[in-house]
């Protein structure tokens, strides 16, 4: 008797288990392009489609390549304790310092707007892959996911800021391109914590084709320091950011090409 069929595995994992969060990355690219070649009100919409675009692109990967939980469990630990860390920091100044939203993101929670809450969950997932690929202990891992947060954030916070989507109060914290030093000391201690609890939780993914992430991490990198040092006109901002990223984006290089 001839051995029994195994059961067809999910039309998308038989036949292209990567097209969806491929193209949810290509239109991820083109709207971050769109960015600096608008203005005003486009510009806004241009900066949520865009994050609306990577979030679902790191969601949609892990689901396909790591399952449906561990999505679940993405967006649980990076959403939840995003908008509890901002929900706290914009009521009482911990972790971050004092700021506020202006309002120009579109819907919010707690005084956070959703859209901020999704970046956590689009960054801290390519974060992760490309802390594991570099680091294999638990603790090399959270840290050094923790350092690829902060240092995108020494990009994100002055362009945000530029664009008037949020204001820092008067600080006695040191400033780095602009913006308290505190911010970035509890960027690294959340980011820490999310780090610790996503690598502990999310599945290693037996087989998984992580190119996708890989790619929008490499090029946040590459179009923050364009866009910074070509289009927004703050050159110190590509510089710091272009060595704090840079150096955690060669050691990811390095680790590619020697494993």
């Amino acid at each position: 008797m001839g051995s029994t069929p195994s059961p067809p595995e999910p039309a998308l994992r038989r036949r292209a288990p990567g097209v969806v969060p491929t193209a949810l990355a290509v239109l991820t690219v083109l709207a971050q392009i769109a960015y600096p070649l608008s203005h005003g009100d486009a510009r806004t919409v241009a900066t949520i489609v865009a994050v609306v675009l990577f979030f679902s692109a790191s969601v949609s990967h892990a689901w396909v390549w790591r399952g449906p939980r561990a999505a679940a469990v993405l967006v649980a630990v990076t959403a939840g304790l995003g908008l509890a860390a901002e929900a706290v920091g914009v009521h009482t100044g911990f972790p971050f310092g004092r700021y506020e939203y202006r309002g120009t993101l579109g819907a919010s929670v707690l005084s956070v707007p959703l859209v901020v809450v999704m970046a956590w969950t689009m960054m801290g997932y390519p974060a992760l892959l490309v802390a594991r690929r570099v680091a294999r202990r638990p603790a090399a891992v959270a840290g050094f996911g923790a350092l690829a947060l902060v240092a995108w954030d020494l990009f994100l916070d002055p362009q945000m800021v530029d664009a008037g989507h949020w204001v820092w109060q008067p600080s006695a914290w040191p400033r780095v391109v602009d913006i308290p030093l505190s911010n970035f000391v509890g960027w690294f201690g959340v980011a820490l914590v999310m780090m610790v609890l996503l690598d502990a939780v999310m599945p290693a993914g037996r087989g998984a084709d992580d190119r996708v992430p890989y790619a929008l991490f490499v090029w946040t990198y590459l179009s923050e320091v364009m866009g910074h040092a070509v289009f927004f006109g703050r050159p110190s901002v590509a510089l710091v950011g272009g060595l704090a990223m840079g150096a955690v984006t060669l050691v990811f290089l390095r680790a590619i090409a020697t494993q």
